[in-house]
This record gives structure tokens, C-alpha cells and sequence, in this order.
């Protein structure tokens, strides 16, 4: 096998990294089912439950709560989440995004999956995802959250895909500000109740900017290989410092909202306990110096964002 084709003579440092760590006694490299688990990015999960806790609660404030409905609208938002992952694996392999990355080598630009593989993997949670949302719909006979789920998968998909992603033009930030806050909660919310009260705008735009926070912390520490590659995202345009600073914007301006609603609901209280978690992550991501503190600020954030829209929902439902 010549250098071209063998992934442990590459000159991409993940891709030689990934064969390194798989190669077997008889030289050949054998992905896992441990590497297609880390392909679904687990540490991103949290971000896709966090604003459907917050709407079944708004939902159950509503006097409209439905467990049925609201584990479908979960069932949405962890497929998708998943099927995005998996997608961005795909494209940003293809397209030669991960040629330098030195963190934890995707399926893709490892060079050990078929690419194939692994779009067929991210469109078949992207249907999983559809059928989960088209038994909502049924039951809920909110038909016109079809167009409303066809927008996300397509949404999801152009992040990275497609000729001119939108992800690799810092727009990254808003997308999942607007899908993983908004959409998702006032979405949970309105699949069972016919009105939409302030509070489920507020909530999800709390979570949002806790997931824009992910995804900030993630493109900082990615800042000089995505400068390599053309990946033009907003930590890119800005810079390092100002990315560090609107990250920490990020994490803790949501902390207002369980401050406002303090009065009305008293158990919103016990949603300010996650700025255990907030504090931390903001001071390490303001101060980090390697890649890996970067992860560790991504990953207590994420956490964070799960207690987050959990106790906000628990709040507004007792």
C-alpha cells in the first residue's frame, strides 16, 4: 500500500494519529463501534435535550404538558443533533477541513471510513428524525411543523455541506441560536398548547446562547487550522480575544432570566445553581492556553446548559 493510500504514512497528522491507533498486529487499520459512538459527538446531546426540557415545562405551566408529545419533540431534537454531527463529519472530511487537525480524528478525515458510510449514517438520523417529527404532527395536527422540520434538516445539512455552507461563513452562531433555543423550545411548546407565553421565548434564548457558547469554544480552539483550510467562521473573522469574551457574553447573560423570574416562580432559584458550571467555564475559556482547557470550557458548558434548561422547566411546571 503506498503512502497515498495508507493513512499511517499520511501527512495529515489526524489521519496518521487515527491508523496509528487502530492498526492491528497484521498491519492493517479496523475502525470500532467505539469510533462510530465518538463520531456522534455525545457531548453535544445535552444542547438538543436542554431546550425541549425547558419547553415541556413551559408547556406543563400551560396546563397542556403531554409526556407523548414531548418525548417525540426529545426524539427530534437528539436525532437531529446526531445526523448533524455525523453530516459535518462527512463534509468537512471531504472538503479537506480536518487536513490539520490535531484533536481527535473524525470518521471521515481519518481516512479508515468510507465516506459513503458515514453520509448514509448521518441521513438515516436525519430520517429517523423526520419520522419522529411526522408522528408528532399527526398527533398533534400541527401540520404546518412539516415545513418547519424540512427548514431544519436543510439547515442542518448546509452547515457544512453543500457548495457554499454557511457554517464556514460565520454564520454558524446563529443557526443554532435560532434551532437549538428557539425553535426547539418554543417548538416543544407549541406542539401542545395553542398560546406561547413569553416565557418560552426567554428560556430559549437562554439555551440558545448557551449552545452558541459550544459552538464559539469549539471554533476558538479550531481558529488557526480553519484559517488553513478557508473556514471563515465568526471566532475566524474576530479573533481569538474577542471570541474568549463573547463566549463568556454567552454563558452567563442567560443566568438573567432565572434572575427576572425569581419573584413568580421561587423554585427558578435552584436554575442558578448551574452557574457552578458557567463561572468555571467562562474563566477557563477567558484564561485557557491549550486546546484541551478549550474542551474542558466546551464540555462543563454543554453540561452546564442540560441543568440549565432542566431546572428552568422544572420551575416552570411546579
Amino acid at each position: 500500500m503506498s503512502a497515498s493510500k495508507n493513512p499511517a504514512r499520511s501527512g495529515n497528522p489526524a489521519m496518521r494519529a487515527a491508523a496509528e491507533r487502530h492498526q492491528h498486529e497484521d498491519g492493517r487499520t479496523r475502525i470500532t463501534w467505539v469510533d462510530w459512538i465518538g463520531g456522534a459527538r455525545l457531548r453535544t446531546l445535552p444542547l438538543a435535550i436542554a431546550p425541549v426540557a425547558a419547553g415541556a415545562g413551559v408547556a406543563a405551566l400551560q396546563k397542556s404538558y403531554s409526556l407523548t408529545l414531548s418525548l417525540l419533540a426529545l426524539a427530534v431534537a437528539v436525532l437531529l443533533q446526531i445526523g448533524v454531527n455525523y453530516a459535518n463529519d462527512y463534509s468537512d472530511g471531504i472538503r479537506g477541513t480536518d487536513e490539520h487537525r490535531v484533536g481527535p480524528a473524525r470518521l471521515t478525515g481519518s481516512g479508515l471510513v468510507n465516506p459513503k458510510a458515514v453520509l448514509a449514517t448521518a441521513l438515516t438520523f436525519f430520517g429517523l428524525a423526520a419520522a419522529a417529527g411526522l408522528v408528532a404532527v399527526v398527533m398533534s395536527g400541527r401540520w404546518w411543523f412539516l415545513a418547519i422540520g424540512v427548514v431544519a434538516i436543510l439547515a442542518a445539512w448546509f452547515y457544512t455541506g453543500g457548495k457554499r455552507p454557511y457554517g464556514y461563513a460565520g454564520l454558524g452562531e446563529i443557526a443554532v441560536f435560532v434551532f437549538f433555543g428557539l425553535v426547539a423550545t418554543v417548538g416543544t411548546v407549541w406542539l401542545q398548547s395553542e398560546i406561547i407565553p413569553q416565557e418560552a421565548w426567554i428560556a430559549g434564548a437562554g439555551v440558545g446562547l448557551l449552545a452558541v457558547a459550544v459552538l464559539i469554544a469549539n471554533n476558538t480552539r479550531d481558529i488557526a487550522t480553519d484559517k488553513l483550510v478557508g473556514k471563515r467562521t465568526l471566532s475566524v473573522r474576530i479573533g481569538d480575544r474577542a471570541s474568549r469574551i463573547l463566549f463568556a457574553v454567552c454563558v452567563l447573560v442567560p443566568f438573567a432570566a432565572p434572575a427576572i423570574y425569581l419573584a413568580p416562580y421561587p423554585l427558578m432559584v435552584f436554575t442558578l445553581l448551574a452557574l457552578v458550571g458557567a463561572i468555571p467555564a467562562a474563566i477557563i475559556m477567558l484564561w485557557a492556553r491549550s486546546a484541551r482547557e478549550m474542551v474542558l470550557a466546551l464540555a462543563i458548558t454543554s453540561l452546564t446548559a442540560l441543568a440549565y434548561g432542566v431546572l428552568m422547566g422544572v420551575a416552570f411546571a411546579f
